[in-house]
């Protein structure tokens, strides 16, 4: 617990062997008993601990939904193809995501989010550049004016980004208004958006509006939008996939 403390708070099972010196089969034990005595939670190869003192947003969200995260997750990798240039964000399920990205290889990947950094950078190639900037601990990343002309400075191929919030009549939306800016910023410049938002987020509300609709080609969910909402995403121009289903409607295996 003290080194994954000492990590930032979350760690991949390889660097906590590193640090520990022991292999990496004893960690994943000792992580297992650790979750399930409700001390940590696991993702795929890695770990994070649960409401982190002078950290409780991020820690705190990511428990949340794992299962729909992960499905949108696992949809999102296939959008990726390897050598593309993207742009992560901050999101509790852009982390997912960037787990699901580690298949794939010579990525250039800018992101503020320092666990997306940790998950991809030296791996398969990749090329991974933390944006300076702000830090905002309770994000485990980075914001301001420097974090957004570094942005401006790549031409990307795709970029992921997450909302707080999603309605018929704000659009996107977020909590934190530098979260916000930056993805309008990371729109600009880039060829194609992806949004990924659980269904739980439909329909509620946050104070900063971020990216239009009309500025997002995809939208990565796991459960249809009421009517209201999906008219107003198709008139936007929003694709919707719907992670997890078949084209049928049924759950995959």
């Amino acid at each position: 617990m003290n080194v994954l403390r000492r990590l930032g708070g979350s760690a991949r099972n390889t660097d906590l062997a590193v640090a520990l010196n022991v292999s990496e089969e004893t960690v994943r034990r000792a992580v297992k008993a650790l979750s399930e005595g409700g001390a940590v939670t696991r993702v795929h190869g890695g770990v994070y601990l649960v409401d982190v003192e002078g950290d409780p947003s991020f820690f705190s969200r990511i428990t949340r939904h794992k299962k729909e995260k992960h499905r949108i997750a696992v949809a999102v990798s296939d959008y990726v193809k390897d050598g593309m240039c993207l742009f992560l964000d901050v999101g509790t399920t852009t982390a997912f995501v960037a787990e699901e990205l580690r298949g794939h290889s010579d990525l250039t990947i800018a992101t503020n989010s320092l666990g997306v950094a940790q998950a991809l950078a030296n791996h398969n190639g990749n090329k991974v550049y933390l944006l300076g900037g702000e830090m905002q601990q309770d994000e485990r990343g980075t914001f301001g004016s420097l974090t957004e002309a570094q942005t401006r400075t790549f031409a990307f191929d795709l970029a992921i980004l997450s909302a707080d919030a999603l309605s018929a009549s704000a659009g996107f939306m977020f909590s934190n208004a530098n979260e916000a800016q930056l993805g309008k910023v990371a729109a600009e410049v880039s060829a194609k958006v992806l949004m990924v938002v659980d269904h739980f987020k439909f329909e509620t509300r946050a104070p900063h509006r971020g990216i239009a609709p009309e500025q997002v080609d995809t939208l990565v969910t796991d459960a249809p939008p009421d009517d209201g909402l999906a008219r107003v995403l198709a008139e936007a121009g929003v694709n919707i996939e719907l992670a997890g289903l078949s084209p049928k409607g049924g759950e995959d295996g």
